[in-house]
């Protein structure tokens, strides 16, 4: 097995317990290996860090699976792994939908696996990781005997590790329209073509917070996807729901979730882009009790949170001018990038521009099947507030 040994003072981060080991810090490497192998990784005095799996056409090169020399890396190691991370989930969480793993949080660097009902949906967004995939479908059959299994590797950050772009079934084929649940809600999963694995589950417990602000009220729900906050809201008692978002794809789906949950006369939804129409929806008059933004992450990296910002401010700003005196504004940000207090910041200023009172709700982050390392600062990416505008 290759030794990888860190520059002088660099990696210590790494050493702190953060699972990665970028290029730079890179010393020099003894022994022959292959881009996904499993290396040793040392400090520059020789002092043992973990062991990962290295790709040099990655700028994180080195991703740590274990802090143990002695533990190999083999299939009864993932099986280990996913089964605690699944043990984790029965305890904190309702478990008919959820991430089952979530990459780094569950010391399987880079592996996401996203449980719908009796379905499963995996990524594997690294070379190491990805050599590893035929065994971890093994396992997953083993710990949760699904219907079925499916691949959504179609993600450009695949590219990064030298990785093709691919998807399809890792089981027999079935029907890639799922019909799941999430706090007593329905909903249809298009896990072939939706966004991401075909439904965004950090939300799920944020979704069941709005219960209290909705009963008997208007609501806007911006950036809709395929309505999941629309049908909580309905389901909570709203008065009445729009929900609006660029995609003719997901509001096609949002509409066939709000008839599959008796909804379609409370929830109606409409393609927009909410960039467009707040502000004259704003000077048409238009009101809401609630107005929800959960729109998605403005910006990947540090060169573009400048336009983050102002896109933030932009739709936090337009909100607040809907809602009427004492309303309720939900936001959301998904951004890493976006850290919570830039996140308080540009609202604090949107607010001023609006000339409105913030009022703190509820401050929340991820779900809990969404766990954040504290050793890994990238896994808290989610920020979400309930706020009375007055």
């Amino acid at each position: 097995m290759a030794k990888v040994y860190l520059k002088y003072k660099k990696g210590l981060r790494a050493e702190m317990g953060h699972p990665w080991i970028f290029s730079g810090e890179i010393e020099k490497i003894d022994g022959d290996f292959e881009n996904g192998d499993i290396v040793e990784i040392y400090n520059y005095k020789g002092k043992f860090i973990g062991k990962g799996y290295i790709n040099t056409k990655s700028q994180i090169t080195i991703r740590i699976l274990t802090r143990n020399k002695d533990e190999e890396i083999n299939e009864e190691f993932f099986r280990k792994r996913i089964l605690d991370a699944w043990n984790y989930r029965r305890k904190v969480i309702e478990t008919t939908c959820c991430r089952v793993v979530f990459a780094e949080a569950d010391f399987l660097p880079a592996l996401i696996v996203d449980k719908y009902s009796d379905y499963l949906v995996i990524q594997t967004l690294a070379l190491g990781i990805d050599k590893w995939k035929n065994t971890i479908v093994k396992v997953l059959k083993e710990i949760f005997n699904p219907k079925g299994i499916y691949e959504r590797n179609d993600v450009q950050v695949r590219e990064l590790e030298g990785l093709p772009q691919i998807k399809g079934f890792l089981t027999e084929p079935f029907d890639t329209t799922i019909i799941t649940e999430e706090n007593g809600v329905r909903f249809y999963v298009d896990i072939e073509n939706g966004q991401k694995t075909g439904y965004f589950l950090d939300q799920k417990e944020n979704r069941a917070a709005i219960k209290d602000i909705v009963k008997g009220a208007d609501v806007l729900d911006c950036f809709c996807h395929t309505g999941s906050f629309s049908l909580h809201a309905a389901r909570y008692g709203a008065k009445s729901v729009l929900g609006i978002d660029i995609s003719e794809h997901a509001v096609e789906f949002a509409r066939k979730n709000a008839k599959l949950n008796g909804f379609e006369n409370i929830c109606k939804f409409e393609v927009h882009n909410a960039f467009d129409v707040l502000k004259p929806w704003s000077k048409e008059g238009k009101k809401f009790d609630v107005v929800i933004l959960d729109p998605p992450a403005f910006t990947k990296s540090k060169q573009t949170v400048e336009n983050a910002i102002k896109g933030y401010k932009e739709i936090n700003l337009r909100a607040m001018k809907l809602l009427k005196p004492g309303g309720f504004l939900v936001t959301a940000s998904c951004s890493h990038h976006m850290t919570p207090e830039l996140f308080y910041e540009v609202i604090l200023d949107a607010a001023h521009d609006a000339k409105k009172t913030i009022r703190q709700v509820e401050y929340r982050t991820q779900s809990k099947d969404h766990p954040i390392l504290w050793n890994s600062g990238e896994t808290l990416y989610l920020k979400f507030l309930i706020l009375q505008i007055i």
